[in-house]
């Protein structure tokens, strides 16, 4: 069975991880800009996390509903596999002679979002679990 200090704490525990997922293509693709027909890569874990929000909060989905207008109408199929997270290739702001599409300026500038992103995540867990914290201590003088 797994400890769980709150419902957020899965959540940001994830996007952790996402984050040091994208932080690590990124950091790829600067190390290879000046590799020949290299093509950056970039992930995308929003809609997963979305997702996660949802089966973890009971919100309700953003999908709109098929209407069935006719009994003989099939069911929409579910597919599980379309809330993972995406790696792609990035479409090239720049083709180069070498054909390698890394833009130096859009990797940096990608990679300092993530940055504050990862932090202000790191943030939020810390309050969490600071909260965690502050529950246990106060129940120990009961």
């Amino acid at each position: 069975m797994a400890f769980e200090i709150s419902k957020s704490f899965n959540i940001l525990e994830k996007s952790l991880h996402y984050r040091k997922i994208r932080q690590d293509l990124i950091a790829g693709n600067i190390a290879n800009a000046d590799t020949p027909f290299y093509k950056p890569k970039d992930i995308r874990f929003e809609d997963a996390l979305e997702s996660e929000v949802q089966k973890t909060f009971g919100k309700k989905s953003k999908k709109l509903e098929l209407a069935k207008t006719n009994p003989m109408h099939l069911e929409p199929k579910e597919f599980e596999d379309s809330k993972k997270p995406v790696v792609f290739y990035r479409d090239g702001h720049l083709a180069r002679n070498d054909a390698n599409s890394v833009d130096i300026d859009v990797e940096t500038t990608e990679m300092a979002k993530n940055n504050i992103a990862y932090s202000a995540t790191i943030e939020a867990l810390r309050k969490d679990i600071e909260i965690f914290k502050a529950v246990i201590d106060s129940t120990k003088n009961l």
